[in-house]
């Protein structure tokens, strides 16, 4: 159902500002959650490619916290523990990790995609809301000028 924006009151124009206000923010940040999610199969997907047989047998720092680690040595160049979610993990072959983590990068992708349009339709409304209440103030006050001025004479 489409509004004539032009028929709605300061008040009215007020509100539905907010609520795209809300939409916009509510979007934007859903954008950002996905980009850090992203980011993170990127990077676990980039590390990937340092478990080659060159560095079998290679002394390690292993991270117990984002601040302590313990000294290690990489023994399995093979295959990785891949956390699915909820706390499972899931050994898998090094090739195969990578291929778990391009296709969450991809469905993460498509989903920005999706959400990117919708952002942009509730921009556009949003001007124009701010254009139609510029426009109702200028008219507002050109009117109390007026009025001022016609008692003034």
């Amino acid at each position: 159902m489409a509004v004539n924006l032009t028929e709605l009151s300061l008040p009215q124009l007020e509100g539905l500002k907010t609520q795209l206000d809300q939409e916009t923010e509510f979007l934007s940040s859903s954008i950002a959650q996905l980009k850090v999610v992203q980011t993170k199969y990127v990077e676990a997907k980039d590390s990937l490619n340092v478990l080659n047989k060159s560095n079998e047998g290679k002394e390690l720092l292993v991270p117990l916290t984002s601040s302590m680690y313990v000294p290690g040595k990489l023994n399995d160049v093979d295959h990785v523990l891949v956390d699915v979610g909820t706390g499972y993990f899931v050994e898998k072959k090094v090739e195969d990790g990578k291929e778990f983590f391009k296709r969450k990068i991809d469905f993460l992708t498509k989903q920005i995609e999706k959400i990117q349009p919708a952002l942009q339709e509730k921009h556009a409304m949003k001007q124009a809301v701010v254009e139609v209440m510029n426009m109702k103030l200028q008219q507002l006050h050109s009117q109390q000028a007026s009025q001022s001025g016609t008692t003034k004479a």
